[in-house]
């Protein structure tokens, strides 16, 4: 007698391949760092409110191939350090024998090859910058990651990725060069961080980490004016169908009445307090482990702090996108926050 379901004509290594299947299924996500994947939607959308256009469809595809790309680093990283990580972490995926090294570079090329794919798709400016960063992942990963230029060649793939959003929506990436330099100054700040996490080091690192996210705690807390939007400047396509956005609503509903006082000047808006708030939010997830470290820079408190360095780009994205003029883009970024600190602790991020 056989029950549904029960498989009686399995061959033994068919048998043991299903009942390994969720072990394979975690290395997986330990090898491509699933919970960090929530850190790089808020690098496209971050870019795309830099340009004052409103998320489109290119700006999903510009999401994909971030997602891709990035995936592509975790895993030539894996592949590149196995032999070191034989030694200094064994229970990786690679060095514990769990997923082979061809895989993983396997992998690594069929990601990238797809985040390019995304790329043209998305258009001629997104694919200009994807190739860029997709060669700097691989230069980082493959030549540079044990050099003093390491850091910075984090810093500039983060900072491509602000600009692939921005390239993708607008076809333009000049707006988004702020935004671009303000997360690749704290990508370069945590990966410095990481380069002694497993045998710890200076406290010098987390020092300098914990003023840079100061400095730009500051920086993204001051005042800032409401920029105008693309959709009004002189060059957007979309200015002839929105005219009205120039003016506040009072002035607007007078004009359009025939009513006096079209002219009459308004008391400006009030700015709002999501910036300040997200910008605290970014501060608070960095600011206690940083300190932990620079106090006892060991291995632990170390990687901890890489930890938190790493999901505070989330809210860094959000606010970002919030000063940019764009809250809901700013709200469902932040919204990916507690989904990352949900996954980390089923899943390593470092």
């Amino acid at each position: 007698m056989r029950l549904v379901g029960d498989r009686t004509d399995l061959t033994p290594r068919q048998v043991h391949a299903r009942a390994d299947t969720p072990g394979r299924a975690r290395a997986w996500a330990e090898l491509l760092r699933l919970p960090a994947l929530f850190t790089v939607p808020g690098d496209a959308l971050a870019g795309a409110a830099a340009t004052g256009v409103r998320p489109n469809h290119r700006t999903l595809l510009a999401i994909g191939s971030s997602l891709c790309l990035y995936e592509a680093g975790m895993a030539l990283n894996d592949w590149a350090d196995r032999d070191e990580d034989a030694v200094e972490r064994p229970h990786r995926p690679l060095p514990s024998g769990r997923i082979h090294p061809a895989a993983a570079f396997t992998a690594a090329c069929a990601f990238t090859a797809g985040g390019l794919a995304l790329a043209a798709r998305a258009g001629r400016p997104a694919l200009a910058v994807a190739a860029p960063l997709a060669a700097t992942v691989w230069a980082y990963d493959l030549a540079l990651k044990h050099t003093p230029a390491g850091p910075l060649a984090m810093g500039l793939a983060r900072g491509l990725d602000v600009l692939l959003g921005a390239a993708a929506t607008a076809g333009r990436t000049r707006d988004a060069l702020p935004s671009a330099a303000i997360l690749g100054s704290h990508t370069l700040a945590v990966t410095t961080v990481s380069r002694q996490e497993t045998q710890g080091g200076s406290p010098l690192a987390p020092l300098a980490a914990l003023v840079t996210t100061a400095c730009l705690s500051g920086l993204l807390t001051r005042a800032h004016p409401a920029r105008e939007s693309a959709e009004t400047s002189p060059d957007s396509p979309a200015r002839t169908s929105r005219p009205s956005l120039r003016l506040p609503a009072g002035r607007v509903t007078a004009a359009v009445l025939g009513l006096p006082g079209a002219t009459t000047p308004t008391t400006p808006a009030t700015p709002s307090p999501l910036p300040t708030i997200l910008a605290t939010a970014y501060a608070a997830t960095t600011a206690r482990p940083y300190f932990h470290a620079t106090l006892n820079p060991s291995p632990p408190l170390t990687q901890r702090a890489v930890s938190g360095g790493i999901r505070a780009m989330i809210p860094l994205q959000a606010t970002l996108a919030a000063r940019s003029g764009a809250p809901v883009t700013a709200l469902l970024t932040a919204a990916l926050a507690p989904l990352a600190r949900r996954f980390a602790r089923k899943v390593t991020i470092t």
